[in-house]
């Protein structure tokens, strides 16, 4: 009978093999072991993963996401926050030439 440790350590293996075959992790060999690693910054994994979420449940529009995020949660935003948020807003505005 297969132990079921061995059932995850296997299934996160073939994980692991696909997620390398994409190009999103990449091992390097630490004696008998590999070190998994991201394959990419985390700033271009968030850039990318935000994308697919917005294209994916929001048709490709950020002001639905955007609305979205600030519909319920508009409330518990501090002021700091709301500033910060008004900041990138315009500096979006000013490198758009808009």
């Amino acid at each position: 009978m297969v132990t079921p440790n061995f059932q995850l350590y296997s299934t996160v293996r073939t994980q692991l093999r696909v997620l390398e075959a994409k190009g999103h992790v990449r091992h390097e060999e630490e004696g008998l072991r590999y070190v998994h690693l991201p394959a990419v910054p985390r700033r271009a994994a968030r850039r990318s993963a935000v994308r697919h979420l917005v294209d994916t449940f929001f048709e490709g529009s950020t002001e639905k996401a955007v609305a979205a995020l600030l519909g319920g949660e508009a409330a518990r935003l501090s002021e700091e926050e709301l500033e910060r948020i008004a900041a990138l807003i315009e500096k979006a505005r000013k490198e758009g030439g808009r």
